[in-house]
């Protein structure tokens, strides 16, 4: 199910990229053609990767390419954004894709592995100290970042990554592979440094690098029903939803069509915010934080007669959800790529509705509500050796790369960082978020997070 997922995403992600002078025919082809090469192969982890190289370098035109004409003109790949006039050829890629290729890609793939994981031999080619760590997946972008490589490699770094749910990261993911561990909260950060079942106490250094305080992507329609019901309102141009009397609806089992005059959205489903799984990432486990709290008629959950309590209240509000994605990337990439039919409401970090406004990919109608009340996420990088360390202190230090993280919007320790993105391109986000609840203990999430975990059996 995963890797369907995760094929899904890749064919939309695709089909934005290439739109301009392939058709989403083609590229369904590519992707269909590359995945039946890995057919029967036991090991399916990296198969969507490769997948995405393969077809990448199928759909890139190259400047020698002959276009499927009659005439002898060369063809050439417009600059990005332009639209290709109505009759103009599309180029179409050949369907079979050699066993060759394939094999050469994994061995690629293996290859940079073994850089990744041998950081003597790739210092010794690049003169540069690779540093490998695992992390939340909304920071992928971040690392992957050519001004934040340059600026990383400035000070001697190269940093590899692989991504991960948080509280994968903080339970089941073997940290001995890597020297840094970058989850998305202070509490998963923590609960890294505890003895897990199977995993030793770690021995490590934290450093709050950059926030980003929890959000809900959504579109206008859904905004207008909100706003009539009572659930959402605007204070100086912000949208705000409450999440008191979303508990109450859901408690109700209301759906959309319970809304007296719903026109815009009439589909006969619970009304529930999208989240991730809980048993496996950060950012559902901080939508526990805000739902407990508000269950606990707001106040922190901290006995266990206030976990029995809220339970009753907040487990359907994952379970009722059905399948759910492992990490923030795959909700927010559905938000931005299919619309409003499949999620109306997505549990977003902020950061992840700015980067997408930055990089110009929300499209008209798109809207950013803020929970009220929300929870901070503070990105907590746990060092797991001597270049952790070294690492953790340049990230939450350095000038350039907490103005790259602002980019990336992410909010750092300079204020002014962030505001300058957002007033540069008129984003509409809340300038103080005020309205913000404790999150609970380490001990008590984890035991609330265990006991919703249980509810889906």
């Amino acid at each position: 199910m995963r890797e369907e997922k995760a094929i899904e995403n890749l064919t939309s992600r695709l089909a934005s990229t290439f739109a301009d002078i392939h058709t989403p025919e083609d590229i369904e082809t590519a992707i269909r053609t590359a995945r039946e090469s890995f057919a029967g192969d036991p090991v399916r982890d990296y198969v969507p990767i490769l997948i995405e190289r393969m077809v990448k370098e199928e759909l890139t035109p190259r400047p020698e390419a002959e276009p499927e004409t009659d005439g002898p003109s060369k063809w050439t790949r417009p600059p990005s954004g332009t639209p290709v006039a109505a009759g103009t050829p599309r180029r179409r890629i050949p369907i079979a894709l050699p066993a060759a290729v394939a094999g050469v890609l994994v061995v690629a793939t293996v290859a940079t592995v073994i850089v990744v994981r041998n950081g003597n031999d790739a210092q010794a080619n690049s003169g540069l100290i690779t540093v490998s760590g695992v992390i939340g997946s909304e920071k992928r972008a971040y690392f992957e970042d050519p001004d934040v490589k340059a600026a990383l490699a400035k000070h001697g770094f190269e940093v590899q990554v692989d991504t991960a749910g948080s509280r994968e990261i903080a339970t089941s993911v073997d940290l001995g592979k890597y020297d840094f561990a970058f989850p998305s909260s202070s509490t998963a950060a923590e609960r890294i440094l505890q003895p897990t079942a199977g995993r030793p106490a770690v021995s490590g250094k934290k450093y709050s690098v950059f926030s980003s305080p929890m959000a809900i992507a959504t579109f206008q329609p859904i905004v207008d029903l909100l706003w009539a019901s009572g659930i959402a309102r605007k204070v100086n141009g912000t949208w705000y939803f409450d999440v008191r009397k979303y508990v109450d609806l859901a408690k109700a089992n209301w759906r959309w069509t319970n809304i007296r005059g719903n026109t815009t959205y009439p589909v006969n489903k619970r009304i529930l915010i999208t989240t991730t799984d809980p048993r496996t990432s950060n950012s559902a486990a901080m939508f526990l934080s805000i739902v407990s709290y508000v269950a606990n008629h707001n106040t922190v959950v901290a006995t266990e007669a206030d976990e029995k309590k809220v339970l009753p209240l907040v487990a359907p509000l994952f379970v009722n959800q059905g399948y759910t994605d492992n990490s923030s990337e795959g909700p927010f990439d559905d938000y931005l790529s299919l619309g409003m039919g499949k999620s109306p409401m997505v549990n977003i970090y902020e950061a992840q509705f700015v980067e997408a406004a930055v990089e110009h990919k929300l499209k008209p109608g798109m809207v950013l509500m803020y929970p009220s009340p929300t929870v901070q996420s503070k990105h907590t990088l746990v060092s797991l050796n001597a270049n952790g360390e070294k690492l953790g202190e340049l990230l939450s230090t350095d000038p350039d790369l907490q103005q790259l993280a602002a980019g990336h919007g992410f909010r750092t320790a300079d204020e002014t960082q962030f505001a300058n993105v957002v007033n540069q391109r008129n984003i509409p986000v809340a300038s103080d978020v005020i309205d913000v609840a404790d999150t609970p203990t380490y001990d008590t999430l984890e035991r609330l997070l265990d006991a919703v975990s249980k509810s889906y059996r």
